[in-house]
């Protein structure tokens, strides 16, 4: 069947030779009786650029799948997964717990599907995406045949695309909980009800990095379900793990105990104020990890986010001994690397320490960035030395 046609103006023609795969609906002209789903894309010469996902509601209304003439039906679509589950075993080869699809980054705009261990969870996040979804689920059933797929759409992004958000069985078992070993610390997630699609696989690598400068005393800030601090705990005398959601501490303190560690303490607290409390009451700790939740969902919140990131890294630096390690993160896309290194020198100069460069690092692998897509690149982390 060939897909209907949608007609895009100049200014999207040079949007897409930029090598961004979006083009808004203020560059599409506007098609009659053409519903959601995958759209052949021409201009107004009727020169054909390529194929891609329409939505009729969202400001987005194109997200590129292909420049190929070829239709895009369901032997496309498995090819495509196909080549994301072989990347995958290149960058994340015996990990159980990453991202097989990552929209853009693997030529699938809108979908998400992460694996822990044999369940799989998948993100449909725009009206194109979504029309396909029983197509993935069919292929991810027929090529790695797994216990559970579940959907985790209950983000607010689909209302944008006019989509209810769901979150449910799409095939197999009813699984809420699984337990996947993640460098070697077992980790239980709550498929169903915690952040993203259970949990932050692109912090695996990071948390790796982090354990190899750990040692003595450790701090945990935003630890969430302790990601960070489980990993630290086998390198440490002590951790602290710190968290405003008591539920978040509960799902920790039941990781910790399948990894039967005594050395991790869990504090329901407002970072900030410990962090202040900890400087005030002289405490100090060898290594300190700050990876806080998204200050700046939008532009405008960024220059209020920049200066929440300081605090937060001047109180950290102020209460770690000489030669400890301080672990800082955004996942704000808003925020860039070269805004995090500012800040950080900053915090460090009002501090009175000096901070040293050690690593600047991303999200793990299996969440690639494009080049042309600055949106795929939206985690940023800093491994300093503070002397």
């Amino acid at each position: 069947m060939i897909a209907p046609t949608v007609t895009i103006s100049k200014r999207g023609v040079e949007r897409l030779a930029s090598g961004h795969p979006w083009i808004y609906s203020s560059d599409v002209i506007p098609p009659t009786g053409v519903e959601a789903g995958v759209v052949r894309v021409i201009d107004q010469r009727k020169r054909f650029h390529g194929q891609a996902l329409y939505s009729v509601q969202s400001q987005i209304s194109l997200r590129f799948l292909t420049r190929e003439e070829r239709p895009f039906d369901a032997a496309f679509l498995a090819e495509r997964i196909r080549a994301a589950a072989a990347f995958r075993q290149q960058v994340a080869a015996g990990v159980q717990a990453y991202r097989l699809v990552s929209s853009e980054g693997d030529l699938l705009p809108s979908l998400i599907i992460d694996r822990y261990g044999d369940c799989f969870v998948i993100q449909t996040l725009s009206q194109g995406m979504d029309r396909l979804k029983s197509t993935v689920v069919e292929i991810l059933k027929k090529d790695f045949a797994p216990r559970s797929i579940l959907e985790r759409n209950d983000v607010a992004v689909r209302s944008l695309e006019g989509l209810p958000e769901q979150i449910g069985v799409l095939a197999g078992e009813d699984v809420s909980e699984v337990v996947v070993e993640e460098n070697g610390i077992k980790m239980r997630y709550d498929l169903m009800h915690g952040q993203k699609t259970g949990g932050f696989l692109d912090q695996r690598e990071n948390r790796a990095a982090a354990a190899g400068y750990a040692h003595g005393r450790a701090l945990d800030c935003f630890t969430y379900t302790g990601g960070f601090a489980l990993a630290l705990a086998p390198q440490c005398e002590s951790v602290l793990g710190v968290d405003g959601s008591a539920d978040a501490l509960r799902q920790a303190e039941r990781s910790q105990g399948l990894n039967g560690f005594n050395n991790v303490k869990w504090v329901e607290a407002n970072c900030f104020d410990l962090l202040k409390t900890a400087d005030q009451e002289r405490q100090r700790f060898d290594i300190v990890v700050i990876d806080p939740p998204a200050f700046a969902r939008q532009k405008n919140n960024l220059e209020a986010a920049l200066r929440g990131y300081k605090e937060l890294n001047l109180r950290a630096m102020k209460i770690l001994n000489p030669g400890g390690y301080l672990v800082t993160c955004s996942c704000s896309f808003h925020v860039s690397e070269a805004d995090l290194l500012e800040l950080a020198a900053n915090a460090a100069l009002d501090a009175h320490r000096t901070a040293v460069v050690v690593e600047r690092r991303m999200q793990s692998r299996d969440h690639p960035i494009l080049l042309t897509v600055p949106e795929t690149h939206y985690l940023k982390c800093l491994i300093l030395r503070v002397l």
